[in-house]
């Protein structure tokens, strides 16, 4: 237990910047939704293609 006594150390390197913390989440998030679009089109378009393979044109 602390008696209160005792200095605690205290480190002031922790510093925010101003732009570049911002800027970074914004990227990502662009990035993901990109990556997430691409999927889904590749995904509606391999189930479209199986839709297709499976119709019977024979009607």
């Amino acid at each position: 237990m602390s008696t209160g006594k005792e200095q605690l150390e205290v480190e002031d390197d922790l510093v925010e910047s101003d732009d570049d913390g911002a800027e970074a989440p914004v990227e990502v998030a662009k990035t993901n939704l990109s990556k997430r679009r691409t999927i889904d089109n590749l995904l509606e378009e391999r189930r479209l293609q199986k839709q297709l393979a499976d119709y019977d044109f024979d009607l």
